[in-house]
């Protein structure tokens, strides 16, 4: 039995990815900023699920729920990284330090989370970690979050580079529209390309995958 860990459970990708490993069998921890938004998803979910709080910004608290996923489930399988402030903005209109708040969440955190669970997957020779991407094009209004996602995906080169020799599969679901269920950007649909990139044999791993 797999045991996956998802990063940023919020209603969307988060729960949508959560529920198709569950559906296969899967222990799921689930990581959010708040206690009422992990366990509102946990409640849609089968099986056993751990719900863990922390601020994806915060690396210490980060690490913390990270290492408490692993020690009551085992060391995970599966991490699923699905974090990003999303809001409009141009150019100068966020301060220095917004700017760099924006691309804590964004970037570092996906840093973060692969240098406390990464290694001890390439020591396993097995593993995937996955990021939820975007914005397949910069957009003018939305500056923060073209170059957050521009970075996540230089960030999964890397950890490509690093950790994939080693048995890790990396990789990056890139979601070129806003998410609402019913739509093309439906999450459960979305959640399919996680499921995939997982089930990948080690000679057929894409680095990316791409959803409109």
């Amino acid at each position: 039995m797999d045991t996956v860990v998802v990063v940023g459970a919020g209603p969307g990708i988060g729960r949508a990815v959560a529920a198709r490993f569950a559906a296969e069998g899967a222990a799921v921890a689930l990581i959010a900023r708040t206690a009422a938004t992990v366990e509102d998803v946990a409640r849609s979910l089968p099986g056993r699920t751990l719900t863990l709080t922390a601020d994806v910004a915060d690396e210490e608290g980060l690490r913390a729920a990270l290492d408490h996923a692993s020690a009551e489930l085992g060391p995970p399988d599966v991490v699923v990284h699905n974090t990003a402030v999303i809001r409009p903005d141009t150019v100068g209109e966020l301060s220095a330090g917004q700017l760099l708040d924006t691309l804590a969440v964004n970037v570092v955190s996906v840093l973060s989370t692969a240098a406390q669970v990464a290694p001890g997957m390439a020591a396993r020779g097995r593993g995937t970690f996955l990021v939820t991407g975007g914005m397949p094009e910069p957009v003018p209004g939305y500056v923060s979050l073209s170059l957050g996602k521009a970075a996540v995906r230089t960030a999964v080169d890397l950890l490509d580079a690093t950790y994939g020799p080693a048995g890790v599969h990396v990789a990056s679901v890139t979601v070129g529209g806003p998410v609402a269920p019913g739509t093309a950007y439906d999450p459960d649909d979305i959640a399919e390309h996680y499921w995939r990139l997982h089930s990948q044999p080690r000679g057929s791993w894409e680095r990316e995958v791409r959803h409109g």
